[in-house]
């Protein structure tokens, strides 16, 4: 247990608790509130929600434990595709639902779990709860992944991918009509303003770059093939919806809920299509292709009717 004492700050006099508390032991948000509804966090003696004021000259007394990190979770997902697998890497294909690696607040199965729990034994470099990824797919995001298995792979794969050295291609279902059919979006991509878990196109984000084109035109939506030049987080979702023509099913990024309950969609219709790059072993170029899934092939068919 972690505990401090001290007078408010005269800075922080008038914030709300969880900002003060964040801004003050540099906790995330979600952890300050949580210390909080614990009733972790007193001032003059009086326990504080996180929507309380701090008072000029009070004393605040604080006690925590520090969370535990995320850990990889041996599971089985039988949904997990197993592409390709050598002594340097792996290549499955995700299905929706599973996280690439475990991150606080996810509680779901994960790709490295998955692995774990088939018996797989993946590279040691990188961060004890991301060891061997050296890409990712958001959670509600199916296709292909690739993780590094030995040291040489993950080393190269890592440069490859910075490098801008690996094709990677999506299939997208977006609402409307896209144009030009085809196109580049170009947008500095960061976290949206007041809100954790979303991004958006920001004067300060980093740049990104997304090209597309029409591989076919429905009467309400549009399936495009995608190649990323960048790999933002959550970057052909952002970048589609700053367009106005935000994934089918994205209610993150404004998708309308009727057309994604018309096609049974409770995720973006979003596919990690093809993966292409050269093998760390060989050297040799090497390219993967994963089908749709269920829910993305049904979607598909309500809307060619």
């Amino acid at each position: 247990m972690e505990q401090r004492s001290l007078p408010v700050p005269p800075g922080l006099a008038g914030e709300r608790a969880d900002a003060a508390l964040a801004k003050l032991l540099g906790f995330s948000r979600t952890f300050a509130q949580s210390v909080l509804a614990d009733g972790g966090v007193e001032l003059d003696g009086v326990a504080l929600g996180k929507s309380d004021r701090l008072a000029e000259g009070g004393w605040l007394s604080i006690e925590w434990t520090e969370p535990k990190g995320p850990e990889v979770v041996p599971v089985d997902v039988p949904e997990l595709g197993i592409i390709y697998d050598d002594e340097d890497l792996v290549v499955v294909d995700k299905p929706a639902g599973v996280a690439a690696h475990p991150s606080i607040g996810w509680t779901g199965p994960t790709v490295l779990g998955a692995l774990a729990g088939a018996g797989y034994r993946i590279a040691t470099s990188g961060p004890p709860e991301r060891q061997g990824i050296v890409h990712r797919l958001d959670a509600g995001t199916s296709g292909l992944m690739v993780v590094a298995k030995s040291e040489r792979a993950y080393s190269l794969l890592k440069r490859a991918f910075k490098d801008r050295e690996v094709h990677k291609i999506y299939h997208a279902v977006v609402q409307g009509h896209p144009d030009p059919s085809a196109g580049t979006v170009e947008g500095a991509i960061g976290r949206a303003p007041g809100n954790e878990w979303k991004f958006a196109v920001t004067s300060d984000g980093k740049p990104s770059i997304t090209h597309y084109e029409t591989v076919e035109a429905y009467p309400y939506a549009t399936l495009l093939e995608i190649e990323l030049e960048t790999g933002r987080t959550h970057q052909i979702r952002v970048h589609m919806s700053a367009q106005r023509h935000p994934c089918v099913g994205d209610a993150m990024y404004g998708a309308d809920p009727s057309l994604s309950e018309r096609l049974g969609l409770d995720r973006q219709w979003l596919h990690a299509k093809r993966l292409g790059f050269r093998h760390p072993g060989t050297g040799l170029p090497v390219e993967f292709e994963s089908e749709y899934p269920a829910d993305l092939a049904h979607a598909l068919n309500v809307l060619d009717v």
